[in-house]
């Protein structure tokens, strides 16, 4: 079976590995082009690309609107194209194009969070399970039949970086069941259930700045689900040097219950732990956040114990606010 592939973050690297090694031919591979990266925006290929076998035909089009874009696809003819986090919307001249259709691999249990963002929106919502979908591809967004699902359990520290890495090599493995029963004939799709249906919007860096008034539960999955990006962030406004810092948050913790002191106006700092495994605890709109992980602007991250010595240290009293 002649397997094309569009795929273009490090979710899609497994999927390709895995048909890479796998029976089938994988006669081409479409990915997004080199885009500027890093403070010197150096030109950098995509993690696909990178990944990539020298020997296997590859394509970078802006688009796929036009016949010309969608001419080196067709020029493959590939019997099924598999689409991994491709990053460009397919119109339905190029889901016509491979015999057997195009199939996709989405970081979701369909028809739950639909769309770009499926891990993080999982995990701010605070869901106990998620998993992966193989679903053969219309001009909807994610609304195809679905062929395999599996589901994953998230765990209860899970950050949005480690969620995704389990759910790329899931899908990875899902895809080649699949691409089996296709080939074998026993696999059939099955429409998505009607009910259910919610939506992974995109992510926001508007939706970084913590709002202190919010529980502290649902600031700590802020904190898990925006990694790598847009990180969930804070300030505070030291009134001995007239400044406003910004602190990005890499890890936290809900404190425990009777930690809490609700007359405190939220984001004010109750304590500090200096010690190894130290903590800046904060109150919030209902109880109070550990601040484990820490980062000033240009710096590099450090555990909340650094934070709490020297000029610049975060003490109780201390006020944290969104950013503006």
């Amino acid at each position: 079976m002649r397997i094309a592939f569009a795929g273009t973050p490090e979710f899609a690297v497994p999927a390709l590995l895995s048909l890479m090694s796998s029976p089938y031919q994988l006669v081409g591979v479409l990915t997004q082009p080199d885009r500027p990266s890093g403070r010197g925006r150096v030109l950098t290929p995509s993690p696909v690309k990178a990944a990539l076998d020298s020997s296997i035909p590859m394509a970078q089009p802006a688009s796929l609107r036009s016949p010309d874009e969608q001419a080196q696809l067709a020029a493959w003819s590939p019997d099924i194209l598999v689409v991994v986090a491709y990053g460009l919307i397919l119109p339905r001249a190029v889901l016509e194009i491979p015999r057997l259709g195009c199939v996709n691999v989405h970081a979701s249990l369909l028809p739950r969070w639909r769309g770009a963002a499926p891990i993080e929106r999982a995990l701010l919502a605070g869901d106990e399970t998620t998993g992966v979908t193989i679903m053969q591809m219309d001009v909807g967004l994610d609304t195809g039949p679905i062929l395999l699902q599996r589901e994953v359990a998230i765990g209860a520290l899970e950050t949005g970086p480690g969620l995704r890495a389990r759910l790329a090599k899931e899908g990875a493995a899902l895809l080649l069941e699949a691409l089996q029963g296709l080939a074998a004939g026993s696999l059939h799709p099955v429409p998505q259930p009607a009910e259910g249906v919610t939506y992974a919007r995109k992510l926001e860096k508007h939706e970084a700045p913590i709002d202190w008034r919010r529980p502290a539960l649902e600031i700590e999955r802020q904190v898990r689900a925006l990694q790598p990006w847009p990180v969930a962030e804070t300030a505070l406004s030291d009134a001995r040097t007239g400044m406003t810092e910004r602190l990005l948050i890499y890890a936290a913790r809900v404190a425990p219950a009777d930690s809490a002191v609700p007359a405190l106006q939220p984001g004010t700092i109750i304590a500090t732990d200096g010690r190894r495994e130290g903590y800046i605890r904060v109150q919030c709109g209902g109880g109070a956040l550990d601040l484990l992980t820490l980062q000033r602007p240009g710096g590099q991250r450090q555990p909340a114990a650094v934070f709490t010595r020297g000029a610049r240290a975060l003490e109780p009293r201390m006020v944290l606010s969104g950013v503006n």
